[in-house]
């Protein structure tokens, strides 16, 4: 049998290519999709030595801000049990350490479940968290108690769908081949009826990006947050307002690359639409805060005492903890790129972080 390694398995290129040469051209979500299905099947991407790093990657700062966060909405709402600490994309399971470490100190310690498909990444988990439950998907989460669920950069590498105005009418965006290149093309057939709202009077080439895997998962997740209570965390880079234009973006090696270069190879990611996820949130009766700018957020709940405190504790690594702290926090690098956008049952208090008695 296939050990399941990278040369077991057909390069996401490949099948793209087989699929467009029976069908013809794919829509974009389709190439997405099969490009980070295999991206993350095949590889742990993190790290310096990966392509990417992300925030928990960073500093136990970031992960143990989280876990009071959410110890302290538990605490208020009377500490219910049992609860259950769940995590879209753990990664390399860093965040749910470092939170799950602080919520125990406040008496907080749910059961642990990890939404992951990646085989290389459920590893990575399961040596930090042998006692974890893993699901493929929300369907199999616990039922008998509240869900504390957390999405760190999980959102922007869902599928999107782009659409583009023409003259002849909004056209789908797809996927075709040209030569041995990958290559964006408008779809012949006009695409009027998946394009909600007024939308007319767009210049040529305009384009509007929609994931409607996105609104799906989170309609799931709010379904089960309005029985069974308990908040939602999303952390991401994103637009908090409608817009226009092209968020498509792909990074291999810590380093821009044509979202049509290397599918499979490299992390294809599309800003997160928060304005369309709170509006979601918001009809299946859950309430929504924020977004609020990563810095913001993390120096309201008191990540600059937290990085004192690590400083005086280990002198000899205040330069990291500031570069850290830098890293996580300032305009110019993560702190206002990421957006924090928080959703809870209308039973729960409102969380910390966010600024309220403004619409």
């Amino acid at each position: 049998m296939p050990d399941g390694t990278k040369a077991d398995l057909p390069s996401a290129a490949h099948i793209i290519a087989d699929r467009i040469d029976r069908e013809g051209p794919i829509p974009l979500g389709d190439y997405m999709a099969i490009a980070n299905d295999h991206y993350y099947a095949s590889k742990d991407p993190l790290g310096e030595e990966g392509d990417f790093v992300t925030a928990p990657e960073i500093s136990q700062m970031f992960g143990e801000i989280i876990g009071i966060w959410l110890a302290d909405l538990w605490l208020r709402k009377g500490s219910p049990g049992p609860c259950h600490y769940v995590e879209l994309g753990p990664g390399r399971g860093t965040l749910a350490k470092d939170a799950l470490r602080s919520m125990r100190k406040f008496g907080c310690d749910p059961s642990v479940h990890f939404v992951e498909t990646s085989p290389v990444l459920r590893a990575r988990q399961a040596a930090l968290h042998p006692d974890a439950t893993w699901h493929e998907d929300m369907a199999s989460l616990p039922e008998d108690g509240p869900l504390l669920v957390v999405a760190n950069e999980f959102f922007d590498a869902l599928p999107i769908e782009q659409f583009i105005a023409t003259s002849a009418g909004w056209r789908r965006q797809m996927v075709a081949r040209d030569r041995s290149k990958f290559v964006a093309v408008p779809s012949e057939d006009v695409a009027e009826e998946r394009v909600s709202g007024s939308m007319s009077g767009f210049p040529d080439g305009t384009i509007l990006e929609r994931s409607p895997v996105s609104v799906k998962l989170l309609g799931e997740i709010a379904s089960r947050l309005t029985k069974q209570g308990g908040p939602l965390l999303i952390i991401d880079y994103g637009y908090i307002r409608p817009g226009t234009g092209s968020t498509l973006q792909a990074v291999k090696d810590h380093l821009p690359i044509s979202p049509f270069d290397s599918p499979g190879a490299s992390d294809l990611t599309a800003h997160v639409d928060f304005h369309t996820l709170a509006n979601i949130a918001r009809t299946r009766m859950l309430k929504t805060h924020g977004p609020s700018e990563q810095g913001q957020w993390l120096k309201s709940l008191g990540i600059d005492q937290r990085a004192e405190a690590l400083m005086a504790a280990s002198p000899k690594e205040i330069d990291n903890i500031l570069a850290a702290h830098q890293r996580l926090t300032h305009v110019d690098e993560m702190g206002r790129l990421f957006q924090v956008m928080a959703a809870t049952s209308l039973d729960w208090p409102d969380p910390e972080g966010f600024s309220y008695g403004e619409e």
